[in-house]
C-alpha cells in the first residue's frame, strides 16, 4: 500500500493511509471479537430457524454487516419474505450510522476513493469507538479504521456462518448467557470513550433519557434506539461545537 499524505488540519498534523496503521488495526481490534463472535452465532442460530441457508447467511452478514439490523430484519422474516418491509427496518435502524460517520471526520474528511469507501464500509460501533479512542490518544493513520473494520468484518461473517452450521446441534434457550454478550460488548466499548464526566455524562444522560422515554411511550422498535442515538449525538455534537468556539483565540 502506497503511503498516503493528506492536508495538514487543525491539530498541525498530518493524516497518513499506511499499511502499518492497516496492521496496527487488527492488532488492535482482536479484543473486540469477544464480543463480535457471540452475537454473530445468535445472529446465525436465528436465521437457521427463520429457514435461511448457510450460503444466505453468508451473503447477508457479508454484504449488511450490522449485527442490530440483522435481528430486526430476521424478526420481520417470513415465507416468503416481505424484502420492501426488511429493507426499510435495516435502513431505519442503521441511520445511526451518518452520525457516527460525522464524527470520524477527523479521518474520513481527508480520505478519497476505494480508502474512503472502504473504510466506511466496515465501519461499524465496535470500531468508531475504538477509532475515537484512538484519535484522542494521537494516531493519525486513517488506515487503522480499515484494519480494524476488516478484522471484525471477517470474524463476523465467520461467526454468523459457525452459529448456522452448530444451531441444529445446540438448541439454546432465550434465557441463555450468550445472547446478553451483544449488550455487554456495546457496554464495555463506552470505557474506551469515556474522557470525563462534564464531557460525557450530559450527552449519555440524553441518549438514555430519550430512548427510555421512547420506550415508555410504546414507540415500536428500532425507535427508541433512533431516539437515544440522535439525541446523545445532537447535545454532544453541540457541546464539542460550544468548546471549540471558546478555544478560539
Amino acid at each position: 500500500m502506497a503511503r498516503f499524505r493528506a492536508p495538514a488540519y487543525r491539530t498541525g498534523m498530518r493524516v497518513v493511509f499506511t499499511w502499518a496503521g492497516m496492521w496496527r488495526g487488527v492488532r488492535r481490534g482482536v479484543p473486540l471479537l469477544l464480543g463480535i463472535i457471540p452475537f454473530g452465532l445468535v445472529v446465525g442460530v436465528i436465521s437457521l430457524g427463520k429457514g435461511l441457508s448457510l450460503a444466505e447467511t453468508l451473503l447477508m452478514s457479508g454484504l449488511v454487516f450490522a449485527g442490530a439490523s440483522q435481528l430486526l430484519a430476521l424478526e420481520l422474516w417470513s415465507d416468503p419474505p416481505d424484502i420492501l418491509a426488511v429493507a426499510i427496518a435495516a435502513l431505519v435502524v442503521n441511520i445511526r450510522m451518518v452520525p457516527l460517520g460525522a464524527a470520524l471526520s477527523f479521518w474520513l474528511n481527508h480520505l478519497r476513493g476505494w480508502r474512503l469507501w472502504s473504510s466506511l464500509f466496515v465501519t461499524v460501533d465496535h470500531s468508531f469507538a475504538l477509532s475515537v479512542a484512538e484519535h484522542r490518544a494521537g494516531e493519525r493513520d486513517a488506515a487503522f479504521l480499515l484494519g480494524l473494520g476488516i478484522l471484525t468484518w471477517m470474524g463476523w461473517v465467520a461467526s454468523a456462518g459457525a452459529g448456522h452450521l452448530l444451531g441444529a446441534a445446540v438448541a439454546l434457550p432465550p434465557s441463555h448467557p450468550l445472547f446478553f454478550a451483544a449488550t455487554a460488548t456495546f457496554v464495555a466499548i463506552l470505557v474506551a470513550l469515556w474522557r470525563g464526566p462534564r464531557q460525557d455524562i450530559p450527552p449519555w444522560l440524553a441518549a438514555a433519557a430519550a430512548a427510555l422515554a421512547a420506550q415508555a411511550l410504546r414507540l415500536p422498535a428500532p425507535l427508541p434506539l433512533l431516539a437515544g442515538a440522535f439525541a446523545g449525538a445532537l447535545l454532544g455534537a453541540r457541546m464539542e461545537a460550544r468548546a471549540a468556539r471558546g478555544a478560539r483565540p
